[in-house]
């Protein structure tokens, strides 16, 4: 019985911590920078706060491939910041996402602040299931409508890269590439990826 009645406390003591946050769909810019500091992958839209769930190994270990080659190839060339995930990413007011990898240009350094990055230059989602409508739906009509010049949607599932470019505000498919390919930046001229590589363990 004691044991029946602690459970019946303790759910009495989240449904109280509960009402001192926002209902989804009311949450706020302001809101969502008063929350804890957190690992996890928290992320505001249409005034819904959007909770990921722990990224897969399989996932991180493609990131960590990704962002070391993209980071050796940037640092090289003097071409800017990139930035990994978790990472505040305030696309307009009252929008923030949190991508995978970013990318801002010197042009843009502006745009990095002590709290958050404005509109990056390149975003790179790695998908899953989980995500997959966010990444190739949500996602692409807000870094489109912000205009981020680039984004790339990694699908460890398919084994394959897909980049978006910006053109005339509107993403159009620069490049499609799998197994046994390279793909290839439009915005950071000579930066490749062989898909091979990225998807290995090792």
């Amino acid at each position: 019985m004691s044991q029946v009645i602690e459970e019946l406390q303790a759910e009495d003591r989240v449904l109280e911590i509960a009402k001192l946050f926002p209902r989804q769909g009311q949450w706020t810019e302001d809101d969502y920078f008063k929350l804890p500091e957190t690992n996890g992958i928290v992320e505001l839209s249409k005034g819904r706060l959007i909770i990921t769930p722990a990224p897969t190994t399989e996932h991180q270990i493609i990131l960590g491939n990704l962002y070391f080659v993209a980071k050796g190839y940037i640092m090289s060339k003097n071409l800017g910041t990139i930035l990994m995930s978790p990472i505040d990413v305030r696309l307009w007011t009252g929008n923030i996402r949190q991508p995978d990898i970013v990318f801002i240009s010197d042009e843009h350094r502006d745009r990095i602040t002590k709290q958050y990055c404005s509109v990056p230059d390149l975003v790179i989602e790695i998908t899953s299931s989980g995500t997959e409508n966010q990444d190739r739906i949500d996602k692409f009509y807000e870094y489109q409508k912000a205009g981020v010049s680039e984004y790339w949607i990694v699908d460890p599932y398919k084994q394959a890269i897909e980049i978006l470019t910006l053109e005339n505000g509107t993403y159009v498919l620069f490049g499609n590439w799998g197994i046994g390919e390279v793909a290839k930046s439009k915005l950071l001229t000579g930066f490749e990826v062989n898909i091979d590589e990225l998807m290995e363990g090792d």
